[in-house]
């Protein structure tokens, strides 16, 4: 091939190499990663909001669903560009120490301990918790923990402190999962557990269980949408997730999760403060 079209043709390369990196480049600004609770994910909430999120904004959520320990980790090491949790103490650490910036109310529901119809604990109707947890130490029952660092984890090892009961007896089983295979497993055994509302309402149908105990002040859950600190982390894409925050606090949103039923009940409350 002669000079000038090895010119021709190596310009034409580098043309094409170049626009398809900007193209790259402009796919990867309109694609937001967030890391949040399983909650979210089994309660069927973010494919009820993402679709109208992308509709209104073009961006894409790529959603990572894990307990909130290793959802705030993956914000910490600047895998995502927001977090989405629900456990108070661990968020306000993860902000504290330059991880997390401009923290925002989202939405709240509560904690349920869930069990076998039999009740062999005799826990139904209890509205203290923590009597409910000392009756199925006292009666030897089965309690399957979810034990993965996860919101709902880090709430029943603080209740279990309350109690001043170390969650070590016989029946009481750590299994290190997500909430749904948490729930399946505790009907299997007929054992209890605890969950937020939101994934038991989505998974009661399929369950052998039933609400127990619910109602103590003590199991409140809120979450919130926490942006990952730029100023660590230059290279993620804060525009896309501070776009996601303003959406998901902003009256349509929060009509949208007020809005959101399963089996036509109301999973989650919505209560942003916006200014």
């Amino acid at each position: 091939m002669s000079g000038r079209p090895m010119k021709l043709l190596q310009t034409t390369l580098v043309i094409l190499s170049l626009t398809t990196a900007a193209a790259v480049h402009a796919a990867d600004e309109m694609k937001i990663r967030l890391a949040t609770t399983t909650s979210t994910y089994h309660s069927g909430l973010l494919d009820y909001l993402l679709p109208e999120f992308k509709k209104d904004t073009g961006y894409t959520v790529e959603v990572l669903a894990a307990g909130t320990g290793k959802s705030l980790r993956m914000g910490q090491n600047g895998d995502v560009d927001l977090v989405m949790t629900h456990a108070p103490k661990a968020e306000a650490k993860f902000v504290d120490e330059g991880y997390g910036v401009l923290p925002r109310k989202l939405m709240y529901n509560d904690f349920v301990v869930v069990g076998p119809n039999n009740d062999p604990a005799k826990i139904e109707g209890m509205k203290d918790v923590t009597k409910a947890l000392k009756n199925i130490v006292s009666y030897n029952a089965t309690f399957v923990s979810r034990g993965d660092d996860s919101g709902t984890h880090k709430k029943e090892l603080n209740l279990w402190k309350q109690t001043q009961i170390e969650p070590n007896f016989g029946g009481y089983k750590s299994v290190g999962q997500g909430m749904g295979p948490t729930l399946n497993m505790a009907s299997e055994l007929q054992a209890y557990t605890m969950t937020d509302r939101g994934t038991w309402l989505a998974y009661q149908n399929k369950l052998d269980l039933s609400i127990m105990v619910q109602g103590d002040k003590r199991l409140f859950n809120p979450y919130q949408v926490i942006l990952v600190n730029p100023s660590r982390y230059p290279d993620i894409n804060y525009q896309g997730a501070k776009t996601f925050s303003d959406w998901l606090v902003n009256p349509k949103a929060q009509a949208m999760i007020n809005g959101y039923q399963r089996h036509g009940e109301q999973l989650f409350v919505a209560d942003a403060i916006t200014k």
